[in-house]
């Protein structure tokens, strides 16, 4: 795993340190030392380093030599320190210094440590830089690349609006107001109509004169915006802001689309995403089929083992379906039931590629304190055209009945 090197001469603050690392950093080989000699050493020793927290005083190396050292090794640095003027804050951030924390209790150092977490995490995080000065651009990337964050750029409004429309790995987007081709306002309004806030995180950038410009960016669409020039603090303060802000909007549309169960998506992302894909499918005349699924007699299972065994039985097929229909919308819509939706399938090769899932799950089990509890489903499948969703799934659901009376552990996909 990636090492952590933690640089510090008090004893005291070292075992804080050594404390919330061992329950924060988990996904990193940490390293202590005392001085600068040890940790010249252990820098030596080994070349996966991915961040340091050093002392900027230390006995053998007083006037922050140490942190010149990480630096010139090209590890990410967050400086601790007692006490640091202006000057020196502004010299270090010129050096390229991740973060700086004065030593002012407990929460100083558990932000220094979960700074790394914020660094490791940022790896996955793409930026989008919109400004057509390459000096100011460049600037911009330079900020960004101490902090890890992955980065796409663009010189004007049009090209950064099609870069993002193609690329939806694109989390957040740093704008600049006065672009040739599109500007600001124009670029956040064309992308507010494809991206809601909880998709795209928008800062918009300017020098412009203009005390009103900040409350025009933010009525258009933005989520933050920045004067420029900024020093870097308000920078990095503003983006790990707005990232902490987009995770949290992220966890909770996650949390709202997700069955708590069984990890897969619930009813209403089910519901949501068909509305958007029936329509598209008509327009384009390619087939698409839905199918309702439901496991075999669960009620009995519940009865006879109880519900902590019929939550293991629902997360078994879940895990299934998920593995065998990852490219397809798939979501529990309540109790026993499931929900596929095969975009470009037509209702033969649904209930082909279902009835090969339902050998499969027929020949398995799941392993329980008695031994082996074998289940099995029933299924229907329905396919377009049809006059709207709920006509799809009752046709869907009618089916299903269909397999249920004739015997149940079948797919029903006519009549």
């Amino acid at each position: 795993m990636p090492a952590v090197l933690i640089v510090e001469d008090s004893q005291v603050v070292i075992k804080v340190l050594r404390f919330i690392a061992q329950r924060t950093l988990l996904t990193f080989d940490v390293v202590f030392a005392t001085n600068a000699t040890e940790a010249c050493r252990a820098i030596a020793s080994r070349n996966d380093w991915f961040a340091a927290i050093v002392d900027l005083n230390l006995p053998d190396a007083p006037n922050g030599e140490m942190v010149d050292f990480t630096l010139e090794n090209k590890i990410p640095t967050v400086v601790l320190t007692g006490s640091i003027g202006n000057d020196k804050r502004d010299a270090l951030h010129c050096q390229g210094i991740v973060d700086y924390v004065q030593k002012e209790g407990l929460y100083s150092y558990q932000y220094a440590v979960n700074l790394i977490n914020r660094l490791y995490r940022n790896r996955n995080i793409k930026v989008m830089v919109a400004e057509d000065s390459s000096v100011t651009r460049s600037f911009i990337v330079s900020l960004l690349r101490r902090h890890q964050f992955q980065i796409v750029e663009a010189e004007n409004g049009q090209q950064a609006l099609d870069m993002i429309l193609a690329d939806d790995s694109i989390d957040i987007l740093l704008t600049d107001y006065n672009m040739p081709e599109m500007d600001g306002f124009s670029l956040i309004h064309e992308l507010r109509h494809q991206h809601e806030k909880t998709e795209l995180v928008i800062i918009g950038l300017s020098s412009a004169d203009d005390k009103y410009l900040s409350a025009k960016f933010i009525k258009n669409g933005a989520d933050d915006f920045l004067y420029k020039p900024f020093s870097h603090e308000e920078f990095f303060c503003r983006i790990n802001h707005a990232v902490e802000a987009m995770e949290r909007n992220k966890e909770l549309h996650r949390m709202a689309y997700t069955d708590a169960l069984t990890n897969i998506h619930n009813r209403r992302y089910f519901i949501e995403q068909a509305r958007k894909l029936l329509p598209k499918a008509e327009n384009t005349q390619k087939p698409l089929s839905l199918a309702i699924l439901d496991i075999d007699y669960f009620k009995q299972v519940n009865d006879e083992y109880g519900h902590d065994i019929g939550d293991l039985v629902l997360v078994s097929f879940a895990s299934s379906l998920a593995k065998a229909f990852s490219r397809f919308v798939l979501a529990r819509t309540g109790g026993e039931e499931f929900c596929i939706l095969f975009s470009g399938l037509t209702v033969e090769r649904a209930a082909q590629l279902l009835d090969a899932v339902r050998e499969q799950i027929e020949n398995s089990s799941v392993e329980i304190a008695s031994g082996a509890l074998s289940f099995t489903f029933s299924c229907g499948v329905a396919e377009l055209p049809a006059d709207s969703l709920e006509s799809l799934m009752k046709e869907a659901d009618r089916r299903l009945y269909h397999a249920k009376d004739s015997g149940r552990n079948c797919v029903v996909y006519q009549g």
